[in-house]
């Protein structure tokens, strides 16, 4: 497998671009636009919250055909909470997107991010659809990366290759969250693609498991999105042999699509809204992997932990503290806590002075560790968070104007 620079590159059979249609009150790019030229398999994964928004209510009803051909993304306002006007608005988009290109509605999916609880200016969407078609690019990947954008303060790109089949495979992806980004699923978009010739249950498949290893393993603030999505579409081009489930071939492409899931997830944590630090918490010999992974979440939404990451601040007792409300089976008698390479707490009792500064210069550092060693079993898991820092609380108290 080959990791790509994410400048410029294209993949066999797509095109995308990203414009400023006037959605948002600034000039940032609101629109973009992603079309295979040909039909695609299309397999996605969605918000498990409740109050869905109109585009996840379409396009769950349109991805059990497997199939597809356009995305049409927007950013500045997520059309969630607007009733069966935002459903019509969406279906608009749909159809107006459908005519530029020449392709059936149906084979059109849409993605909205930002405000909820305002209506999508219909009239701005179309002119802005008929111009982005015109401008579409093999190139276009940075700028539609732009295009979804609300509170990041980059795009989130990941590309790979490899040899499937006997043929060169790319898969490349694109995302947009900052913050409200909490499992299952995180206000987060992902719109992945590959010319991979692969049949459609095997991508909802191999998709499912990389959702399930990355974007459900992040979270920077505990908040669940109405609108989070990942679409991700295989149109084929490759003409490689088709992989078996279970082969060689099928295990090279999960690898390869866990990787660029991985890399947007990443990615989203890091730009999380005001974060200072990055932050990976491992659990080890937990006693099954459910409570390894509950015992590693609990950490990562804990205000109180990430506050204290932010101030650099080690002060392992907010650790113990989530542990034991985490509901898993633990004993703090049996627990040690690492941070960076200094060991904290031992069979749950503090190491005194030495360890405590040797953490505290680890939590200086951009990229810090947590490691979590429960004794009770041999499960493990690792989840991303980020601090909490003040610029969060600024960031989402203007958050509409």
């Amino acid at each position: 497998m080959r990791i790509l620079d994410t400048k410029n590159f294209s993949v066999p059979g797509y095109k995308a671009w990203g414009i400023h249609c006037g959605i948002k009150k600034t000039d940032k790019k609101d629109l973009a636009i992603i079309y295979s030229d040909r039909e695609a398999a299309v397999a996605g994964v969605f918000t498990k919250n409740r109050v869905k928004a109109a585009s996840i209510l379409l396009d769950m009803a349109r991805v059990r055909s497997g199939k597809g051909q356009a995305i049409i993304a927007n950013s500045g306002c997520a059309n969630a909470c607007t009733g069966k006007q935002g459903l019509t608005d969406a279906r608009a988009t749909a159809e107006i997107a459908a005519r530029e290109l020449g392709i059936k509605p149906e084979a059109v999916y849409v993605a909205s991010t930002g405000v909820i609880g305002e209506f999508l200016p219909m009239s701005k969407m179309a002119t802005g659809i008929s111009t982005a078609v015109g401008l579409l690019s093999t190139f276009g990947w940075e700028q539609a990366a732009e295009a979804i954008m609300t509170t990041d303060l980059y795009p989130k790109i990941s590309i790979v290759q490899e040899e499937i089949g006997g043929k060169t495979v790319t898969i490349a992806g694109i995302a947009k969250g900052s913050g409200m980004i909490h499992p299952n699923m995180a206000t987060m978009l992902c719109f992945i693609v590959t010319n991979a010739n692969i049949s459609g249950p095997m991508l909802k498949k191999s998709l499912l498991a990389s959702t399930e290893s990355s974007f459900n393993n992040i979270t920077v603030d505990g908040d669940m999105s109405t609108n989070d999505l990942i679409l991700c579409m295989a149109n084929g081009a490759a003409l490689n042999k088709r992989p078996v489930a279970g082969g060689k071939d099928s295990k090279k492409f999960q690898v390869c699509l866990d990787t660029v899931a991985r890399s947007l997830a990443k990615q989203v944590v890091k730009d999380g809204e005001g974060a200072t630090k990055f932050v990976e918490i491992e659990v080890r010999n937990a006693r099954s992997p459910v409570e390894a992974k509950r015992a590693a979440m609990t950490v990562a939404k804990s205000s109180l932990v990430k506050t204290a990451l932010f101030g650099e601040d080690a002060n392992w007792g907010r650790i113990m503290a989530a542990l034991g409300y985490s509901g898993v089976e633990m004993d703090e008698a049996r627990t040690d806590i690492f941070i960076g390479k200094s060991k904290l707490v031992e069979k749950g009792l503090g190491q005194g002075k030495h360890a405590d500064r040797e953490a505290t210069l680890a939590l200086k550092q951009r990229e810090v560790q947590i490691i979590i060693d429960l004794h009770k079993g041999k499960a493990s898991a690792t989840v991303w968070t980020c601090d909490m820092s003040c610029e969060y609380v600024k960031i989402n108290a203007a958050y509409r104007s």
